[in-house]
């Protein structure tokens, strides 16, 4: 039975990592080819496709009844983003990444810190009022992430015209950039959709195996949800930030681990509406407010470190990546320790 399950997740962390290479050099392409920039398509067209197996993985959790399997995937995956860009930012390619990347990034890390900390509220007065079958707070959330994302377009433009996109990090290495001169803006974009379509198909089987998991492991859906399940969805954003360093894309792959977090709070409506018009933050356990202040900390870290880009000495790590990787491990531990 365990060794099933976890077949059944090895198989479909494969699928999920050989998707989301395509969906980096696609990505890539697209914000070369549409000159929009790898700050915004990152954190827009590349967050959602990324996003995608907590979309696909949430609504099948909600389904078998396992709301506290998907509340807690969707902190728990923001958690995994800000590890996976500290984690980015130690290895050797990843060298001077917060310095690299543009600080229009600060936007849309604000966004989510912002949104992560809308959702901790709701949790905590557990609100049950409805719009349309959507809990009011999820309403807010959504909204929010719609103003702030036009505005985010509306820079993206302005800079555009006015010449200021800049892949500061990418110039003067064309080898880099063979992918990107040899594909054409509607192939990227097939691709695109290709590499999306997979991820949703496969995602679901994360659910199923996870919900299986807890009940053999008895470690609880808010913990499993938390820790693998939200380990596991971040694969894409691990693959494609991973492979766009290797492209040298550095604001592509911060724009997709911040736009993620913030794109992944805009998800409680779609499963209220799943929930059969139930606010799924009325119901979960008050233990995921733990989880959504630990990934509120460590964005606000990250947010932090953008900002103030220290000089990296050679024989220092980056501190703001140490302390959220200190930061990630020391809040699953409390999580266990309380849950248990």
């Amino acid at each position: 039975m365990l060794g099933e399950l976890l077949l059944r997740f090895v198989l479909a962390a494969v699928i999920v990592i050989a998707a989301g290479t395509v969906l980096a050099r696609s990505g890539d392409v697209i914000a070369a080819r549409t000159k929009l920039g790898g700050a915004w398509v990152g954190s827009i067209f590349l967050a959602l496709a990324t996003s995608l197996p907590e979309i696909t993985t949430d609504i099948a959790a909600v389904r078998m009844g396992a709301v506290d399997l998907a509340v807690g995937d969707l902190f728990g995956s923001s958690m995994a983003n800000m590890l996976i860009l500290a984690l980015i930012s130690l290895a050797p390619a990843g060298v001077d990444l917060f310095r690299r990347a543009a600080l229009d990034h600060a936007l849309y890390a604000s966004l989510a810190i912002v949104m992560t900390l809308l959702a901790a509220m709701a949790l905590q007065t557990r609100a049950t009022a409805t719009v349309a079958g959507i809990g009011v707070s999820s309403v807010i959330l959504v909204a929010t992430y719609i103003v702030t994302s036009s505005f985010a377009f509306r820079h993206s433009t302005v800079t555009r015209e006015a010449g200021e996109v800049m892949e500061m990090a990418r110039s003067g290495d064309p080898a880099t950039l063979d992918h990107v001169s040899s594909t054409s803006l509607r192939l990227a974009i097939l691709q695109f959709l290709a590499g999306a379509a997979v991820v949703v198909l496969v995602a679901p089987q994360f659910a199923h195996a996870a919900e299986g998991l807890a009940e053999v492991s008895g470690a609880g859906r808010t913990f499993v949800g938390t820790w693998l399940v939200g380990l596991s969805t971040s694969l894409p954003e691990l693959v494609t930030s991973m492979a766009a360093i290797r492209l040298r894309a550095f604001d592509l792959a911060v724009g997709n681990l911040f736009g993620s977090n913030a794109m992944n709070m805009t998800l409680f409506a779609l499963l209220d509406v799943v929930n059969g018009g139930v606010p799924v933050l009325s119901i979960a356990a008050p233990a995921h407010l733990l989880t959504a202040l630990t990934a509120t900390l460590l964005t606000t870290i990250a947010l932090g470190t953008l900002v103030l880009r220290f000089k990296r000495v050679a024989s220092v790590r980056e501190p703001g990546s140490l302390l959220i990787v200190g930061g990630y491990v020391a809040g699953l531990a409390l999580l266990f320790w309380h849950t248990q």
